[in-house]
């Protein structure tokens, strides 16, 4: 590929190093130092003039040092005539704050999203975002990318006769309707009623989960507070085994931990849209690739071609 720049941000170099082992392009060197009075300094150290420059970073822990880090690269790349700019970010971790439901509270899904484009984004490409409106958050071209491919490919693996797949609340229901079609299963959500950032209430689990085969399906497992309370609602119901499935594996707090030492919790599956600790991994745990999907999404951008064509077809293997 001719023409093109891949730079990693140190959020996740791994997966940069892998979406450009799938592209046939060298990942492009970045030089991240720090002043003594604590400011960052990013350079971009290969030509970027002209050139369609694609910065890959997600928002993860800690977060504002990876989004200072991500607006002085888009900044590098404009001062350097960069021809495009289009930020890849696998997770973006401020589109959970996408509503006003306290006063006087800010909305950092839009201000993030404006302070990206004020920097120099020119097209920014996304994985699962929390939700659908924060798309247009952004005043620039969006193209957003979900790893329901990659995680059902995973799960074809298994007898899917008897397989529900269950959102833990009404917002999420729609991603798992389409899952669940993707799979031939068939979909359930819970009540869920949300307290705080990590204390939620789930009253009961709308379908039928009896004697079933149940795959819990969300966008992200943080704390993992939403994903315990809704295996005691299931639990009253008596499924016959329980999986669970996410595209963002944040895992904060030790949730990875009181997630496997569930007994009844035969498998928990996640992409490395964000990077897991070693020290975290369980033998339930799998982490699924998605560097192959934002490969191809990259170089379609590139070329000009339709990212949306990337659903349109099963994914190989």
């Amino acid at each position: 590929m001719r023409d093109i720049a891949v730079f990693s941000g140190s959020a996740h170099p791994e997966l940069s190093e892998e979406v450009c082992a799938h592209l046939g392009v060298p990942l492009s060197p970045t030089r991240v130092s720090r002043f003594a009075n604590d400011c960052l300094e990013v350079q971009l150290r290969a030509n970027c003039r002209e050139r369609d420059v694609f910065l890959i970073q997600p928002l993860v822990k800690p977060v504002q040092e990876h989004l200072v880090e991500l607006l002085l690269m888009c900044d590098a790349a404009r001062g350097a005539s960069a021809g495009r700019i289009t930020v890849v970010m696998p997770h973006y971790s401020y589109a959970r704050s996408d509503k006003k439901d306290a006063p006087r509270i800010s909305l950092g899904g839009r201000l993030v999203a404006d302070l990206l484009v004020a920097a120099g984004a020119s097209r920014v490409l996304a994985m699962t975002l929390h939700a659908p409106q924060v798309h247009g958050f952004f005043s620039v071209p969006v193209d957003h990318l979900h790893a329901l491919r990659e995680l059902a490919a995973h799960f074809r693996q298994y007898d899917l006769s008897r397989t529900t797949v269950v959102s833990p609340d009404l917002g999420n229901a729609k991603e798992a309707a389409a899952f669940a079609r993707m799979l031939g299963a068939q979909v359930a959500a819970g009540a869920k009623q949300r307290f705080a950032d990590d204390r939620v209430s789930i009253s009961a689990v709308i379908g039928d989960v009896a004697g079933r085969d149940v795959i819990v399906l969300d966008d992200e497992i943080a704390k993992g507070s939403t994903v315990l309370e809704l295996l005691d609602r299931l639990r009253e119901a008596g499924p016959r085994t329980i999986r669970l499935a996410c595209t963002h594996g944040l895992f904060a707090d030790g949730a990875l931990g009181r997630l496997s030492e569930q007994p009844d919790v035969l498998e928990i599956v996640c992409t490395n849209t964000v990077p897991v600790p070693v020290d975290d991994h369980t033998e339930k745990l799998r982490i699924l690739s998605i560097a192959p999907a934002l490969a191809e999404a990259v170089r379609r951008i590139h070329n000009g071609e339709s990212v949306s064509a990337l659903f349109d077809a099963p994914p190989a293997g």
